[in-house]
């Protein structure tokens, strides 16, 4: 009984010392947590606007200009995608945090050096779909909107698109524009368009099927193609 009891308290008194040596390790942890968030935090408050607390069109304007990309770049969609922003042109701080943290970066020398590496993340198969429609959810600006004008589709297109699918791209841009049935694309019409490009010959056509449910925007564009273009 005596042993037993001996051995209880010999327990209980190398709790505290465990604590003592994991807790050290925590707190060191926490610290270093705390000081990449400042500064993560700094260099926001360096883009945002004073008023709103939040980074404006011209925030970013600046933020471009440190990280020598172009305001119209796609890596700046991409780093939107990345942080999941929700309003275009505008970035709150806990997106900016959260695209800082994924990125695992806390300068915005860093943050240059990873744009390559979120370029190549983006493109691969099983982001790009995720991105290409977050870049047609970013642009809608307004309230309850639900289209895309045909003017900004075609930017966007352009500059999501083209790049890996530039004929198609091209012919599709010039179809809208002189087109007159349709004023502006819905997310359906926008991810069709996606797959068709991925899945259809081009310029052939020869396994496109008007038969398989592809919108009517898309049936149009086929013979347009087929038939004489102006």
């Amino acid at each position: 009984m005596t042993r037993a009891s001996k051995r209880k308290s010999d327990d209980q008194n190398s709790e505290p010392i465990k604590r003592n040596c994991v807790d050290p390790v925590r707190s060191a942890s926490n610290k270093a947590t705390t000081k990449v968030q400042e500064r993560i935090d700094k260099i926001y408050t360096k883009y945002a606007n004073e008023s709103s607390s939040v980074i404006d069109p011209e925030g970013i304007e600046a933020l471009c200009s440190d990280l020598k990309v172009n305001y119209a770049d796609v890596k700046i969609l991409m780093l939107a995608w990345k942080m999941d922003a929700q309003k275009q042109g505008y970035f709150t701080l806990d997106e900016w945090r959260r695209g800082f943290k994924t990125l695992k970066v806390d300068t915005i020398a860093k943050l240059k050096k990873k744009l390559p590496e979120l370029e190549k993340e983006v493109l691969k198969s099983e982001n790009f779909d995720d991105f290409y429609r977050f870049g047609f959810r970013y642009c809608l600006t307004e309230d309850k909107q639900k289209c895309l004008d045909i003017e900004t589709s075609c930017v966007l297109l352009e500059l999501i698109l083209k790049f890996c699918y530039q004929s198609q791209v091209d012919s599709f841009i010039k179809f809208l524009k002189i087109q007159s049935e349709y004023k502006a694309i819905n997310m359906d019409q926008w991810t069709n368009f996606h797959r068709f490009c991925q899945e259809i010959s081009f310029p052939g056509l020869e396994n496109y099927n008007s038969g398989e449910a592809w919108p009517i925007l898309l049936d149009n564009f086929v013979d347009w193609i087929k038939g004489p273009q102006m």
